[in-house]
């Protein structure tokens, strides 16, 4: 398919403004970055940023190139801890419980959005949270979906010590459930969970919409790296909400752009256009920083933090919740401000508005 033509008299483009964050930080001689990204409906923008050279032509503006690796979700983020990465797509429990667990100073530079619904329990005969008491559950441990059987358990009046958890490979829950009629409860995420939901008998008894802005999905950036290439930043991010304008183009343009993505994510156009539903995206940049900048974002990063710190995911030396510092826009520290790993910074996104 011949590339879409990413801006044509429709959204208007992403300006920098002549405040450049990392101005001043001389270029680094490393010229090539790569992205590490995996399949989501969130995350489809940048596949789509990358097949049609809106990436590329960001990356050149910079003098620089990105080279963006579709991998299995967990492999993605192993590429991240392990160096074979500069950047990569996650969440933000995933962030803590990983990169952040290993020692990696990380920056959030996208907030892309926060699942709004794509993450769901399924059962079948079983009407409510309250009904898994004593059933197996099967999910992917100590991933999202283990986060959020735990805060419907949590809400619920019930703990993970009421069930019994069935770890089961993300590649194959979908099948698995769907082969054995006997199963009765699985936690998982979209496509997946709207496949499933739309079988007879599976129904969703809790999303996460019913606790919105706590799984947020991110663009994370070393922050040594961007420290000493903020050109990085600024491409990743003027790429983004080009893309994301586009998107919201009522016209022909806007249109094309979802069936490519649709394409990329190996789904109709009316299933990529449902997965959104059920993602809350921060369209355009000022949107992003406001959430960044609120009260919001603290509060719900402390039950992910004290989930993450309850799973051990923090480090199995860690012995309190704060000992991992977590800094904010506003100069807030949440957590040890001598041992801050994860910074949410606006910047880029402020100079994209």
């Amino acid at each position: 398919m011949s590339p879409i033509p990413a801006n044509d008299g429709g959204a208007s483009p992403v300006v920098f403004t002549t405040s450049r964050p990392g101005e001043t930080v001389p270029a680094s001689e490393q010229r090539s970055y790569t992205l590490a990204a995996s399949i989501y409906a969130g995350w489809m923008p940048w596949y789509f940023a990358d097949e049609t050279g809106v990436l590329a032509k960001w990356a050149e503006r910079e003098g620089i190139e990105i080279d963006v690796v579709s991998m299995d979700y967990v492999t993605s983020i192993e590429a991240f801890v392990t160096g074979r990465a500069d950047a990569c797509l996650i969440t933000n429990m995933d962030v803590l419980g990983l990169p952040v667990a290993a020692g990696i100073d990380t920056t959030v530079l996208v907030i892309g959005d926060y699942s709004n619904g794509n993450d769901k329990i399924l059962t079948r005969g079983i009407d409510s949270v309250v009904g898994l008491r004593g059933e197996e559950v099967s999910l992917v441990e100590l991933s999202v979906s283990d986060y959020l059987l735990s805060r419907a358990l949590e809400q619920s009046g019930l703990s993970e010590r009421d069930v019994r958890l069935v770890n089961t490979g993300d590649s194959k829950i979908g099948a698995e459930f769907l082969a054995d009629k006997q199963r009765r409860a699985v936690v998982t995420w979209n496509p997946i969970a709207s496949r499933l939901a739309s079988e007879p008998g599976i129904r969703s008894i809790y999303d996460s919409a019913q606790i919105p802005g706590e799984i947020l999905d991110l663009c994370v950036v070393k922050t040594e790296t961007l420290q000493r290439d903020p050109r990085l930043g600024r491409a990743l991010v003027g790429a983004w909400y080009e893309v994301l304008a586009l998107m919201r183009d009522p016209d022909a343009h806007g249109q094309a752009a979802l069936a490519k993505m649709a394409e990329l994510a190996d789904c109709s156009v009316a299933e990529f256009q449902s997965q959104l539903e059920t993602t809350f995206m921060f369209w355009d940049p000022a949107a992003a920083v406001n959430y960044a900048r609120s009260p919001a974002l603290r509060k719900n990063m402390q039950p992910v933090r004290q989930f993450c710190f309850a799973k051990k995911l923090l480090g199995e030396d860690v012995r309190s919740i704060d000992d991992v510092g977590i800094a904010y826009p506003d100069g807030t520290v949440q957590g040890d401000p001598n041992r801050v790993r994860l910074r949410f910074d606006t910047s880029f996104a402020q100079a994209a508005e």
